[in-house]
């Protein structure tokens, strides 16, 4: 018997209303949005769907994006957005951060490829050194996903041993989608599948080739499946487990490293034997970094005749590097950091008392400056647990909020950034409010 088989009539009412309030959603969308629309077609021409990032794309197009500043959005009809988004973590300083851009001009002006080791790129490494617990050492790539596939390699070569300890539905970059649809198009690694939050579970799938694990890859906040913060108790287990065993725990902080002043590792005080980062850090420039335990990484040494081999033209561009000692060093202080995070959970709090003020079903997960909404009151501890919030709820929600001039992801992502101010941070809360208020009867437990 299918789902809708089982709807009550009440049940089957409220979905043909959701569908009715998104179509019109829709169609007032790109009435406003001809520009956008007419781009989006143009686009289609020489790029597949028109698009070359699979996540910035919604129906029925994205909105064509012409100029930033602060914490604006201005798309090709001229209308601006409150942005919410903040390319997904990367933008945390904003889009017109005076010391970031100043640093990026001068060195502009120094030149761009050097094609050999520039002096940015050690103040940078020590910079990150600092700041998080697991790094004696580190080296740059171009971005999260492959300083991920590179920590994998790293792990591997380290231990000898080849499956890799993965948790069902997490992201971990553009070939490490931890779903059965990317199959074909993932880095062939042997993966074998745990339960996040679900330490027994996790235990129990992996018993039988304990091994044969070299690295477990987790990110301590889930932040792709939906702003999902692991339990302190699970990631004891795992440090517990790769004690054990000898696999490298290694932690996915391309989004959460700015969650406090030593990333979420510093917030649980589980430390783990690698990290990987990227977003923010390259100060808005293409960046990644992987890093860990100094036996680890010495392996990387090119000074060493076994040394393994890590190539990237652009690992230590100096535009990145300057972008990102600046806003480290100058701009997202330690204090900076913990400022954002206790902003950002007051905020959560805030939205999730605008939901329980209406007797709406839903909740704003997330852990400091990264947040996702979900139209459902049952308690959400693992990706997989987010599908009862409908698709349709989700892009009501996300037409409604652009309606209302507010910039967040279609599956209801969002993060704060450094440029927003008590003001911005209110008009999100109206229009949160206002959209309850217009469509609160079908996006209830939707």
């Amino acid at each position: 018997m299918s789902d809708v088989d089982l709807e009550t009539p009440e049940q089957q009412r409220r979905n043909d209303l959701l569908q009715e309030r998104l179509d019109a959603a829709e169609a007032a969308y790109r009435a406003r949005t001809p520009a956008s629309g007419a781009a989006f077609e143009r686009a289609c021409g020489p790029m597949p769907g028109g698009n070359t990032r699979t996540v910035i794309h919604f129906a029925p197009y994205p909105l064509r994006i012409v100029e930033a500043a602060g914490a604006e959005l201005t798309d090709a009809d001229g209308q601006t957005y409150l942005d919410f988004l903040g390319e997904y973590s990367a933008g945390l300083y904003g889009h017109s951060e005076p010391k970031i851009i100043d640093a990026v001009k001068a060195a502009l002006d120094k030149g761009i490829v050097f094609g050999g080791p520039n002096l940015p790129e050690i103040e940078l490494a020590g910079l990150l050194c600092d700041r998080f617990a697991s790094l004696d050492a580190v080296r740059f790539t171009n971005s999260g996903t492959e300083a991920n596939l590179m920590a994998l390699g790293a792990a591997r070569a380290h231990t000898g041993k080849d499956a890799i300890l993965v948790f069902a539905n997490a992201y971990h970059g553009g070939v490490l989608y931890m779903t059965p649809y990317a199959e074909r198009i993932n880095a062939p690694f042997d993966f074998i599948y745990g339960t996040y939050n679900d330490l027994e579970a996790t235990l129990a799938a992996v018993a039988e080739r304990e091994a044969e694990v070299a690295g477990i890859l987790l990110e301590p906040m889930a932040g792709g499946g939906g702003a999902i913060p692991a339990d302190t108790g699970f990631l004891r287990g795992l440090r517990e487990f790769a004690d054990r065993t000898g696999a490298v725990l290694i932690y996915d902080e391309v989004m959460t490293s700015r969650l406090g002043r030593g990333g979420l590792q510093g917030e649980y005080n589980v430390i783990p034997d690698m990290t990987t980062l990227g977003k923010y850090l390259g100060g808005g420039l293409t960046f990644g970094a992987f890093g860990g335990r100094a036996d680890i990484m010495a392996r990387f040494d090119p000074r060493s005749e076994d040394a393994l081999p890590h190539a990237g033209t652009f690992n230590n561009n100096v535009l990145s590097m300057t972008a990102g000692v600046a806003g480290l060093r100058d701009v997202f202080t330690p204090d900076a950091a913990d400022q954002l995070l206790d902003r950002g959970n007051g905020f959560r709090d805030r939205l999730n008392g605008i939901f329980q003020a209406r007797g709406i079903h839903g909740q704003v997960m997330g852990y400091g400056s990264i947040l996702c909404t979900h139209f459902q009151s049952a308690e959400i501890s693992k990706p997989a647990d987010t599908a009862a919030t409908r698709p349709e709820a989700r892009r009501l929600f996300h037409m409604a909020m652009l309606e209302r001039g507010i910039y967040i992801a279609a599956r209801g992502y969002m993060t704060l950034s450094l440029a927003h101010t008590d003001a911005h941070l209110g008009r999100f809360c109206d229009a949160f409010e206002d959209v309850l208020d217009a469509h609160g009867e079908v996006l209830s437990g939707a």
